[in-house]
């Protein structure tokens, strides 16, 4: 584990950033600060979903941040896809708890080192929420993109044998992203509850309604293309049944004909009499010509 602290010295509260704890490291802290202890459980659970808790004299948020590295992979659950950040604060400090080292977090411990001004704790917290939820931005253009990728190959028809599953897994995805920005709402009230009140927490509230707005309409279009997808198959399938359908009409009077004569009875008149075969023949293209008439006619080819 890897604990820094930082105080700041215009606003008088301190930020301990805490990176991969265990649970007996995280009962130091507890300690030390008075943290819940089962809020400290959520914080060792790799999945656990957004959310904001009011306990009191310390109020306790998770947000999860979206890695980018895994987002063109076949990944369909929370944990593969985020990372989770939690935070726990009140007026006199902030806490930061995360498994993985984050860029960001790094990129605000020196602008709170250089004292650029946050007025509280609350304040920061809204600061890191919106970088939490910058790490949607590039998702969006990716999955935009792979969304192309397979909508230009259905509609051109280079459908491959797993586009499905590949649909899936990107529905899948986006399902995901959308639950996360729709639970992240919650914390976005709590802040404002919290006197959080600055630009970063506006622009949060912005931007998560626009990255909720752009995955809704990738779901959309995502469950379009499966819909266009299957259509088109079926469309294929029924073009193919269509061709066997029309040489089973034309061959089965016929094979019925050669069926019948192919039985070679000893008293069947026919094959006594010398115009049987072209007579036969006759049958056969007779048939044939008003099957192909009668098709025409209906206009099936």
């Amino acid at each position: 584990m890897s604990i820094i602290r930082l105080k700041h010295t215009e606003n008088g509260f301190n930020w301990i950033d805490v990176s991969n704890p265990t649970t007996a490291e995280l009962q130091e802290l507890s300690a030390e600060f008075g943290l819940n202890q089962y809020t400290l459980a959520d914080c060792l659970e790799p999945d656990h979903l957004p959310k904001a808790e009011d306990l009191g004299a310390v109020k306790f948020l998770i947000t999860r941040k979206i890695l980018d590295e895994v987002i063109g992979q076949k990944l369909h659950t929370v944990q593969q896809l985020s990372t989770k950040v939690a935070i726990f604060f009140n007026e006199d400090f902030i806490i930061t708890v995360h498994r993985l080292p984050q860029a960001f977090i790094t990129e605000l411990q020196a602008s709170f080192e250089q004292k650029l001004v946050y007025k509280n704790p609350a304040q920061l917290a809204a600061k890191i929420l919106l970088q939490v939820l910058q790490s949607y931005n590039n998702p969006t253009l990716q999955l935009a993109a792979e969304l192309d990728k397979y909508e230009t190959a259905v509609f051109l028809r280079r459908t491959q044998a797993n586009i499905l599953s590949e649909l899936y897994y990107l529905k899948r995805k986006i399902n995901i992203i959308i639950k996360l920005l729709i639970l992240t709402e919650d914390i976005m009230h709590a802040l404002n509850a919290y006197k959080a009140h600055n630009l970063a927490l506006q622009d949060a509230k912005d931007l998560q309604t626009k990255l909720l707005t752009l995955f809704n309409q990738l779901h959309d279009d995502v469950g379009n293309l499966q819909q266009i997808y299957l259509s088109i198959s079926a469309q294929k399938t029924n073009e193919v049944m269509k061709v066997l359908t029309t040489f089973s009409v034309f061959f089965l009077p016929l094979t019925f004909i050669v069926g019948v004569y192919g039985m070679n009875f000893k008293f069947m008149p026919e094959l006594e009499s010398a115009w049987g075969y072209p007579i036969v023949w006759a049958s056969m293209v007779a048939i044939t010509v008003i099957i192909y008439w009668w098709f025409k006619r209906k206009k099936w080819f």
